[in-house]
């Protein structure tokens, strides 16, 4: 009974848009973690990827049996363990101990006293190969147009360079 995502329900729930990201670093872990809040914040887009999820992950399978991940935690974990080429014990532990990953899987919660919901090595590595090539691609084709229509909007904006009249360069004798 996997679902698109599971919105926590407690007050101290921080939404997946108000995650604050370091983008500062030079490690390649944040600027996948903004890419994926950008998916998940942009509805057209979100709705695209996920109905890719459903149709490859859930298809005709019954709707019974115990939640599992939702499908929003296996993209965002498979996507983070190709990207950074980690092994299951890492992802687990990054998906454990990482405060910023932990906030864009939706499981990260203000309060340090009450137990947050944990990702067990054996559980990612049933979960996480579900993500197979081809869903992986057709993922990737669907975000690649993505990009060329916010391309496309930037570029109607006119170019500084455009829109100033050209200097002159002065020569002196």
């Amino acid at each position: 009974m996997r679902q698109r995502f599971i919105q926590p329900t407690t007050l101290d729930a921080i939404p997946i848009s108000e995650i604050q990201i370091d983008i500062r670093t030079r490690h390649q872990l944040e600027p996948l973690l903004v890419s994926l809040q950008h998916i998940f914040v942009t509805p057209d887009l979100n709705d695209q990827v996920f109905k890719l999820l459903e149709d490859a992950i859930i298809g005709e399978k019954k709707n019974i049996g115990r939640p599992g991940m939702s499908l929003w935690e296996i993209f965002v974990l498979g996507v983070v363990r190709l990207s950074l080429g980690t092994d299951y014990d890492a992802l687990e532990s990054q998906a454990n101990n990482h405060m910023a990953l932990r906030g864009i899987l939706g499981v990260h919660k203000l309060t340090l006293f009450e137990e947050t919901k944990k990702h067990s090595c054996q559980t990612l590595k049933d979960n996480v190969p579900l993500l197979t090539e081809e869903l992986l691609q057709s993922i990737n084709e669907v975000l690649v147009k993505h990009g060329h229509i916010l391309k496309k909007k930037r570029q109607k904006k006119p170019l500084k360079s455009q829109s100033q009249p050209p200097r002159t360069i002065l020569k002196f004798p």
